[in-house]
């Protein structure tokens, strides 16, 4: 597994010639969950997928249908600066289910989404709003960035999630366990 995923990291680094497709992503998650399930940590094993837990919970309001969820969420590329910038949706607020404004509400009120009246006429009800993932999430509190930064802001959250999991199983695990 490591070796593989090692080689995968080499051939998928800034620029990328492979890419990591639905097999991996099963075969890596079955890894860590036989691991988990027959090493009986299976909870420390959740302490390590905390972005992805996150990034789950965060995404709910579009994969449940709540809001408008495109077909593609990933930030949006822009070859003249190299950079990658958040994706954005569309919505009519009145269409919009109560719940899912309800979301969005919450969702501005902690400034964890870009969320803008597409037109300057107050009777015009439609908005842009930034895709619910953690990519895109980091982009609308980072800014724009180059595709190479991204990658490394999302390696190093995902290094101190492991380490604060780390910290909170060995260090106040008499708290949570």
């Amino acid at each position: 597994f490591v070796a593989v995923t090692a080689a995968l990291l080499r051939h998928n680094w800034y620029p990328a010639r492979v890419f990591v497709g639905d097999t991996y992503c099963y075969f890596a998650g079955m890894t860590f969950a036989v691991v988990g399930i027959l090493g009986h940590f299976s909870k420390t094993m959740l302490l390590f997928f905390m972005p992805q837990v996150f990034n789950f919970l965060y995404s709910c309001p579009q994969l449940f249908h709540f809001v408008d969820c495109p077909r593609h969420r990933l930030p949006k590329y822009d070859p003249k600066t190299d950079k990658v910038f958040a994706s954005t949706f569309r919505l009519k607020r009145s269409e919009t289910k109560r719940l899912g404004r309800l979301f969005l509400d919450i969702l501005r009120a902690l400034r964890l989404v870009q969320y803008k009246q597409v037109s300057d006429d107050p009777s015009n009800d439609t908005y842009e709003c930034s895709n619910l993932t953690i990519i895109n999430l980091i982009l609308v509190k980072l800014g724009p960035m180059n595709e190479m930064h991204v990658t490394c802001v999302l390696l190093a959250l995902q290094v101190l999630s492991s380490c604060f999991g780390f910290f909170i199983r060995y260090g106040i695990s008499k708290i949570f366990y």
